[in-house]
């Protein structure tokens, strides 16, 4: 949990929801002590508590825990989430549930979006960065490990088409951007795209940014990514709006 520098306890803070739900990999990585973990305590620093919870269907424990998601992949540990947000509420008084929100990348941005779309009442605002949204559109070897083999349902539909997130989107009722490189070398693009079309059909609002030439990292656009990602909670998750255009840049090597 990461928390402003500035911390005042008789106040409510926003609380934001970093997500990797693997199952190849947590969200928290390493379990070592580190005085930094990619931007968490950066954005805390904007006025938000920031949580990384490593749920049930995560490796490094049993292998019972380690299954629980196997076949059902967009369970994406949500239930976990949840459960450990509002257990962290009950002890922190100062975490506002009423204003919660979510974020990841990748397999992160597959399962923010589905937070967005499967639990409406709980999370308010989400951003979802090239997520592979639906395993049929993505790498067979990630979707049959952790899925099985794609099987016909008697109702026509199939195993896959309950874990995608593009039937879902019409459920949105909070603030959603999405995220996407044109040149991603992972996640096609088109995954996202599935769930802009599903959003549009569903007549829902939702915002989109595009990076051309990025691939699944961003590279050298992750500093205009992390800006938006910092200005989208501040504006909507903390009511206040941020400064225009900020502009942001990566360090300069240690040669310079």
């Amino acid at each position: 949990m990461f928390t402003p520098t500035t911390l005042n306890p008789t106040r409510k803070y926003p609380v934001i929801n970093y997500i990797y739900p693997g199952p190849q990999g947590g969200g928290v990585g390493s379990w070592s002590f580190r005085s930094a973990r990619s931007d968490h305590q950066a954005l805390a620093e904007l006025g938000f508590v920031v949580v990384v919870i490593e749920g049930s269907c995560n490796p490094l424990r049993s292998k019972s825990f380690h299954d629980a998601c196997y076949g059902n992949m967009a369970e994406n540990t949500l239930g976990d989430q949840m459960a450990g947000m509002r257990q962290l509420a009950r002890r922190f008084p100062y975490i506002d549930l009423n204003r919660a929100g979510i974020w990841g990348h990748s397999g992160g941005g597959f399962a923010a979006a589905a937070a967005m779309f499967r639990y409406p009442d709980f999370f308010k605002v989400g951003i979802s960065e090239s997520g592979n949204h639906d395993s049929r559109n993505y790498e067979d070897d990630w979707g049959e490990r952790y899925i099985g083999l794609l099987t016909p349902q008697a109702d026509g539909t199939s195993n896959y088409d309950s874990q995608a997130n593009a039937p879902l989107a019409k459920n949105l009722k909070g603030k959603l951007m999405l995220a996407h490189g044109l040149m991603d070398n992972n996640v096609p693009p088109y995954n996202t795209m599935l769930v802009v079309e599903a959003l549009i059909k569903a007549n829902k609002s939702f915002d989109l940014v595009v990076l051309p030439n990025a691939v699944h990292g961003y590279g050298p656009y992750s500093p205009y990514m992390t800006r938006r990602r910092w200005d989208y909670f501040v504006r909507h998750l903390a009511g206040v709006e941020p400064p225009q255009d900020y502009e942001m840049a990566l360090p300069n090597p240690p040669n310079e």
